[in-house]
């Protein structure tokens, strides 16, 4: 099936007679006749449903979905789309470990690796995404225990060079991880390029309408942890909080990554999504294709209009011939990219502030990559905790403006936003 067919139907197929809509199975619990059947669950020898905090099958389905969307092998939902990035390193690295991190992350990815994963012992260096081969290749040390970045950097779209990283990563053994939130499945899977393991906040374009927070971690079981046995020992040796079991022996790269994360870290820290906003999720999902085209048609009209604005200091998006990374993004990104804009308003922060004051359709919110437009001033907001040192690391000037532009008639919004000028 192409992309836009699995879109509507990966994940769950009804059977004679059965629920044509993906059901929502409302329930924490699940029946069994005999405490042998449920053992075998819990000895992960059988599949099955005890327990919503590990596993549901509506939420199971919605992310089996997703693994079919990235072409991944194995799939979890999370609570947010925080949790998922918090998991999908935590699954790997612990106290005394290292990882190589994109400078350029969302705020609130670069404050979890910054400040609380640092205080429970994992140790982040922090790599430019233009850096020089030898200055990632310094990066590394001999801990290291992955590589993280986005496929389209939040806010600063900056666009991720996932092939050259995923060689590094390889290099050392590690896996890259990817967060793809911006782009979706329907205009990049990273997974071609060589990573590891993808991320998403759900919450973003694959719910698209500002209804439910979650994420989801996908793993591409390509990895091959048994041949990097000393780096992950999570992985490969007996886990004595489950039965003893050795997860990539005994369920191969397919699953090991997947299954650990549920039966380890969901068990222990419950950053379960509930089935009702799986549900909700699956519905974003079916229409996913279409809107991320209109997404990105708007954002493409409404780039080229503010770049030849005399009232606007700069223009950044992957579409714009002009950009720095418009090459990049033919290599990766050949359909479109996302439906943010990042540019800066002439006369700095107060500037941009009282633009977006001027703005009628557009909502001032920390919400991005939604159906209706909204516009933040990340400076103020999403990046508050960081110094200017810092916000220029992740390619946050200050009078940055992230216009997340939504579904409505570009015309309309180029008006809007034509208003909001004149008033400076």
């Amino acid at each position: 099936m192409e992309i836009e067919t699995k879109c509507l139907h990966a994940g769950y197929e009804p059977k004679n007679g059965e629920p044509r809509m993906l059901p929502i199975v409302q329930s924490t619990t699940f029946k069994y006749d005999s405490s042998e059947e449920m053992g075998k669950l819990f000895d992960l020898k059988a599949n099955g449903y005890f327990y919503s905090r590990l596993q549901n099958p509506t939420t199971d389905a919605v992310a089996a979905k997703i693994a079919a969307l990235e072409g991944g092998s194995a799939a979890m939902l999370t609570g947010s789309g925080q949790a998922a990035t918090f998991l999908s390193v935590f699954n790997i690295a612990g106290a005394g470990d290292h990882v190589v991190a994109s400078s350029t992350i969302y705020g609130g990815t670069f404050n979890l690796f910054n400040v609380t994963m640092r205080r429970m012992g994992i140790d982040f260096t922090f790599v430019d995404p233009d850096c020089t081969d030898e200055e990632l290749e310094a990066a590394f040390r001999p801990n290291t225990k992955a590589v993280f970045g986005e496929t389209i950097a939040n806010p600063a779209l900056i666009v991720f060079d996932i092939e050259r990283f995923a060689k590094a990563a390889h290099a050392h053994g590690v896996p890259l991880i990817v967060d793809n939130t911006f782009a979706t499945p329907i205009n990049c899977r990273p997974f071609e390029w060589g990573a590891d393991i993808v991320t998403h906040s759900t919450t973003k374009y694959m719910d698209g309408h500002d209804a439910t927070v979650g994420g989801v971690i996908v793993d591409s079981g390509k990895f091959d942890w048994m041949a990097h046995a000393d780096k992950f020992p999570g992985l490969t040796t007996p886990d004595e909080s489950y039965h003893g079991i050795t997860y990539a022996t005994q369920f191969g790269n397919g699953a090991a990554y997947i299954t650990k994360a549920t039966a380890q870290l969901m068990r222990d820290l419950g950053t379960v999504q509930s089935p009702m906003n799986a549900f909700m999720l699956n519905l974003g999902l079916e229409s996913l294709p279409v809107r991320m085209e209109r997404h990105c048609a708007n954002a493409q009209k409404i780039a080229e209009f503010l770049e030849s604005s005399d009232k606007i200091a700069w223009v950044n998006y992957p579409g714009l011939k002009s950009g720095k990374y418009y090459e990049r993004a033919k290599k990766y990104l050949p359909n479109g990219s996302c439906g943010v804009v990042s540019f800066g308003v002439k006369g700095g922060r107060a500037a941009a502030e009282k633009f977006m004051a001027g703005l009628k359709l557009g909502m001032i919110a920390t919400h991005v990559a939604d159906a209706r437009t909204c516009c933040l001033h990340p400076a103020s907001s999403t990046h508050r905790q960081m110094n200017d040192e810092e916000l220029l690391a992740a390619g946050v000037a200050p009078d940055l403006v992230r216009l997340s532009v939504g579904l409505e008639n570009a015309d309309d919004l180029i008006a809007d936003i034509k208003n909001a000028l004149a008033a400076l």
